[in-house]
């Protein structure tokens, strides 16, 4: 099959953009045409392994300065007016080769752990940000247990700071941590007392052991991992904010992160879309093209219709956050919106694509399919960085609040 051309650029209008905003998804596309499109069935398709992290493509992001894009010029980022709306874009362009590579890299690393070192005291946020921006270290964000993902309450988080000399000693089990089994620095979610506190971590320290990856359904370039802390001293200056404001610090990151994942699903959604309905004007059934049946071309136009409301809702969240501090509301719609429609898209277009969707590698030939990938990389969407239900319990409480909500 001759390349799917890109329907968004047909269907879809940037027009309410700003030019900075515009100029990042003409510089990330190019980037990603040039440096992700040819290894993406590679990084989609082998399964986890420390051996296979995706260095190479981690350093290119680094010299080609996506890491600048998020953050403001005095930590040596690009410091545009539209941050936040910047960083979803940047999310949405990595996500149409790689979900999972934008799930741990731009993700995991520019958008939870930059966000915590960026709202952290003076010294750690000039010392550590530069440093990510100039892909120097590979960040973790833990919060997640054995016990409490999705309830980060101090009752359910088990892993705990305990104040010494000079600082606390952290003992404690994460799992689901992405980046854990190569990362260098770590964010860490911990009970200090009658409060939760974010303390900054070496992952090298002795008493830090990480499992070997979880092998998963899907995202097997998002390496994720057990880490058991055991007495790892963490000096005082190392909290992130401070003592106490450790659930604050982690939402604040995670509502961010709900707009990435939002822009991520609108990115396989999107080339779901364009996969299909490019083989739909190719392949004949009862001599007649696929796009000449009517069911199809009413299923696909309803998919248009949400792949452009649920860019919408992404753009509408960043530039809120970027404008008012806060968006909430529009971080959950965003999550819910993107991460649901990848799941639905993908699907229709293995269903109408046949065994071309199903297949993974057409041997013969040797010719690479996309669709396989994306449909086992679209469900975790639905799940992580607060699952969907919470998504809905949050917009919930918008609408009737927290005296009926909880």
């Amino acid at each position: 099959m001759s390349t799917p051309p890109r329907r968004a650029d047909k269907l879809f209008s940037d027009l309410l953009l700003p030019e900075e905003t515009l100029k990042v998804r003409k510089d990330v596309r190019q980037f990603c045409d040039d440096v992700i499109r040819p290894v993406a069935h590679r990084l989609n398709t082998t399964p986890e392994a420390k051996e296979t992290f995706a260095r190479a493509e981690f350093d290119a992001m680094a010299k080609a300065g996506l890491y600048k894009i998020p953050f403001p010029a005095d930590v040596g980022g690009l410091g545009l007016e539209f941050p936040t709306l910047a960083t979803a874009t940047v999310c949405e362009e990595l996500g149409y080769y790689s979900p999972s590579l934008t799930s741990s890299m731009y993700d995991g690393q520019a958008i939870l752990v930059g966000r915590a070192l960026q709202n952290a005291q003076a010294d750690i946020r000039e010392k550590y940000l530069p440093k990510l921006i100039r892909g120097e270290f590979v960040g973790c964000f833990a919060t997640s247990e054995p016990e409490a993902s999705t309830d980060l309450s101090v009752k359910s988080v088990k892993t705990v700071a305990t104040k010494v000399d000079g600082g606390y000693r952290i003992n404690g089990k994460k799992r689901w941590i992405t980046n854990s089994p190569v990362g260098d620095l770590i964010v860490v979610l911990c009970r200090t007392g009658d409060s939760l506190s974010m303390l900054l971590a070496d992952m090298h320290d002795p008493g830090v052991k990480v499992s070997a990856p979880d092998l998963k359904m899907g995202n097997h370039v998002q390496l994720t991992a057990d880490i058991d802390f055991t007495d790892v001293f963490v000096p005082a200056d190392h909290v992130i904010q401070k003592e106490g404001s450790g659930l604050r610090a982690a939402i604040g990151s995670l509502v961010l992160g709900r707009m990435g994942i939002g822009a991520i699903g609108v990115a396989m959604a999107q080339a779901s879309f364009d996969f299909a309905s490019h083989y739909m004007t190719q392949r004949k059934v009862f001599g007649q093209e696929l796009a000449r049946m009517q069911h199809w071309q009413y299923r696909f136009a309803e998919h248009a219709l949400q792949i452009e409301m649920a860019r919408n809702l992404y753009q509408k969240a960043a530039i809120r956050f970027d404008k008012e501090g806060g968006a909430d509301i529009e971080a959950a719609m965003a999550k819910l919106a993107g991460s649901r429609l990848a799941c639905d898209v993908v699907r229709d277009a293995i269903q109408v694509c046949g065994a071309y969707g199903y297949v993974k590698t057409l041997s013969g030939p040797g010719e690479n399919f996309p669709l396989e990938s994306i449909y086992r990389d679209a469900k975790i969407g639905e799940i992580y960085e607060g699952a969907n239900e919470i998504q809905n319990w949050v917009i919930a409480r918008h609408i009737f609040g927290r005296e009926y909500t909880g």
